[in-house]
């Protein structure tokens, strides 16, 4: 079975066509140029699809925002997308069913289908990158709760009255373990450590402060040290209410490696109830650079499957 994945950002998208066994034969990437307004975005949308989709038989898109029944109820880095009916227009312009979720629940799906949960019904997905987003799949089953708009688990709140979060609360998991959190508090900490190794660059980035964390920078430690704090005591709560067999993390603060996921592994135990440790794995995401289009892919899979 081939479907066509479309993975939405606020500044790229990526088009993919994918196939159950193999994952992406094919894919393109375009603008996404949000400016310009809901039905040229799709219509851009539609083009790209059209190019790949071969004998595709239907269409998944991650999206960011809150997703009910394919329309894009809101979505904070695309202004003026209030309830639109993005599945909808797609399906009008493609002439194939598409089926619309949340980007982050379609991470927790591509982990199901391709990536670390395979073969598991009970799985945390967690990704890390501009803000933390993340899924749950409860006896081989996503759960979304009431809405649909569910398990926005990188807002659960870690540190009461710590920084303030672009959802108007203060102390989320997003303000504390994503890669913009990272960068700040870097920023924030070049006062006291101007000599740290991650001034040497230009930018910072928080792939720049990880290596520097890598070679024992103090400044990199104790930010890294702080986002570790943070995951162990998301990831502890979640294990405590969705039991599940694995933990998977991706997004590009993951590709830190083992300077992020070993003192993870060990600082979690802290926070855990003795019945639950060892119970779980916590695993890097294998799936990379293709986990938006796979993951998008998964949403068509896991409805078709369903029907």
């Amino acid at each position: 079975m081939k479907v066509v994945g479309v993975d939405l950002g606020g500044t790229t998208f990526t088009v993919g066509l994918v196939e159950e066994g193999k994952g992406v034969v094919k894919k393109v990437e375009d603008l996404t140029r949000v400016e310009e307004g809901f039905e040229k975005v799709t219509e851009r949308l539609a083009q790209r699809i059209n190019e790949v989709k071969d004998d595709a038989v239907a269409v998944g898109i991650g999206a960011p925002g809150s997703i009910v029944d394919g329309t894009v109820r809101f979505a904070p880095n695309f202004p003026g997308w209030i309830d639109v009916p993005l599945g909808k227009r797609i399906s009008e312009l493609t002439g194939l069913p598409v089926y619309v979720e949340n980007d982050a629940n379609a991470f927790a799906l591509g982990e199901k289908w391709f990536g670390a949960g395979r073969g598991k019904e009970h799985i945390v997905a967690l990704t890390l990158g501009t803000g933390v987003g993340g899924g749950v799949i409860t006896h081989g089953i996503l759960l979304k709760g009431y809405l649909g708009i569910g398990a926005e688990l990188g807002h659960v709140i870690i540190q009461p009255n710590g920084p303030i979060c672009g959802c108007g609360n203060y102390g989320c998991l997003e303000t504390l373990a994503s890669a913009t959190a990272i960068v700040r508090m870097a920023n924030e900490g070049r006062k006291k450590y101007p000599d740290s190794l991650i001034f040497k660059h230009e930018e910072v980035t928080a792939k720049i402060v990880m290596d520097a964390a890598r070679e024992g920078d103090k400044l990199a430690l104790k930010i890294r040290d702080r986002v570790v704090e943070a995951l162990a005591r998301a990831i502890a709560g979640f294990v405590h209410i969705f039991n599940p067999e694995v933990v998977i993390i991706g997004g590009g603060v993951a590709r830190a490696g083992d300077v992020l996921f070993k003192p993870l592994k060990e600082k979690v135990t802290e926070f855990l109830m003795p019945s639950f440790v060892g119970t779980f794995e916590i695993v890097r995401s294998p799936l990379l650079e293709n986990s938006g289009i796979l993951g998008a892919a998964s949403v068509a899979l896991e409805e078709l499957e369903w029907r």
